[in-house]
């Protein structure tokens, strides 16, 4: 992943500087999207497909389309593109095919060709073009696809954004639709960022939050699906434009079950809870909020609905079979979201077992593995980032690995 401080936030030639990019947009990101509701309604107009191999169309709609081809393989087909959000051509480039690719991999799949669809006045630079395709074709590369041509028009308003095409087996599709009771609920990105660039438009910005909003924005969901994998997940979607709740309303009510969203449990990007108390709020918040209104059910803080009403950018969320015991403080979820993940990632292992536990005002958490692998999860650079969370809260961590008899990773804190 590319860090913030790798990416310019001001413009570097003279032209780019006097029209920003954001200027131009009538709204940026996916804040332009159209309503959600109103989608619903046109797309209840039109006959789904029938067709004995297209394993995922219009009927129930997802994230993308899926496509078998074989008793092995299948394709999955997605658009994306919107204006920018940003004023810097390249971290928009990079913005925009993040979230495109983010629809491959959400259904489990592994991206492996984008073209490039983009909208440009004529006005502007050529040069501002060729950074915003260099920014989308680093990660569309970093995420093991290739950027293959595409098609311009003149427009305007500028809009940049992939088609995209992956693989995925037929029998590891996943889908929004199949959800379980008991089920748990992970997110592998931080809300808030829709709020923090509004901030920043607005010249409120809380220092080192618009820093941390481009690190997820740049972020690939590409890890977090690969960790996922081992576990099967039941139900996976993208967390975009409709915003968390939209999105958790479309899985719960295809899947036929309802979700429970704990607020104190929701990952923040920082700084965002304070812009959401301050009454902040993005351009898609009404009408996100119209369209959950009749199926939320809420006694949260206003300013934590506001951030889970509105997530403009990619992150991946995913029901497992792993259900913990409520209740359990934020940080348990933390600890047992980054222990699954780095298990996946370093141990190969193919059983784990999650144990969660809350009592005497101690909170315990442990995630052991089989270690069919016998690699140490100890090494990977996510477990030393979960070491320094769980020392914050005063609380102690404990990693036991040897090749061939398993990885334990313990974590206690107060829990009162």
């Amino acid at each position: 992943m590319k860090r913030a401080a790798s990416w310019p936030l001001a413009p570097t030639v003279q032209k780019v500087e006097t029209v920003p990019l954001t200027s131009l947009a009538r709204a940026g990101g996916c804040a332009a999207k159209y309503a959600a509701g109103r989608l619903e309604t046109l797309l209840a107009g039109l006959v789904p497909a029938e067709a004995e191999d297209l394993i995922v169309g219009l009927d129930a709609a997802d994230d993308a389309a899926v496509y078998r081809l074989d008793a092995d393989r299948a394709i999955v087909f997605t658009v994306d593109f919107f204006p920018p959000l940003v004023d810097d051509p390249r971290l928009f480039g990079a913005i925009a095919a993040t979230n495109a690719l983010s629809d491959v991999f959400a259904m489990g799949g592994a991206p492996l060709l984008a073209l490039s669809i983009a909208a440009f006045p004529e006005e502007l630079p050529t040069e501002m073009l060729g950074d915003i395709l260099a920014g989308a074709d680093e990660r569309v590369r970093a995420a093991g696809a290739i950027l293959a041509g595409g098609h311009t028009i003149r427009d305007e308003e500028p809009k940049y954004g992939l088609a995209v095409v992956g693989t995925v087996h037929p029998d590891a599709v996943w889908s929004k639709a199949g959800a379980q009771p008991g089920d748990a609920l992970f997110l592998t990105k931080a809300l808030g960022t829709g709020l923090v660039l509004q901030a920043v438009r607005d010249g409120d910005a809380p220092p080192g939050s618009l820093d941390a909003a481009i690190d997820s924005m740049v972020e690939l969901n590409k890890e977090a699906a690969d960790a996922l994998r081992p576990f099967a997940p039941s139900a996976v979607t993208d967390v975009t434009g409709f915003g968390l709740l939209g999105h958790a309303h479309e899985l719960a009510s295809r899947s036929g079950v309802r979700a429970i969203l704990e607020a104190s449990a929701l990952p923040l990007l920082p700084g965002a809870l304070e812009l959401a108390r301050a009454g902040v709020r993005t351009g898609g918040d009404r009408r996100n909020r119209e369209y959950v209104s009749g199926y939320v059910e809420s006694e949260a803080d206003p300013a934590l609905e506001a951030l889970a009403g509105r997530a403009p950018l990619p992150v991946e969320l995913a029901l497992t079979h792993h259900a913990l015991p409520p209740p359990v403080e934020a940080a348990a979820y933390y600890v047992v979201s980054e222990a699954l993940t780095n298990v996946a990632r370093y141990a190969e292992a193919s059983a784990v077992q999650v144990r969660v536990e809350r009592s005497d005002g101690r909170a315990v958490v442990e995630v052991a593995d089989d270690g069919v692998g016998g690699a140490d999860p100890s090494q990977g650079s996510g477990l030393r980032g979960l070491a320094d969370r769980v020392e914050a809260l005063d609380g102690s961590l404990v990693v036991e690995s040897s090749p061939g008899s398993g990885t334990r990773i313990r974590a206690e804190f107060p829990c009162v």
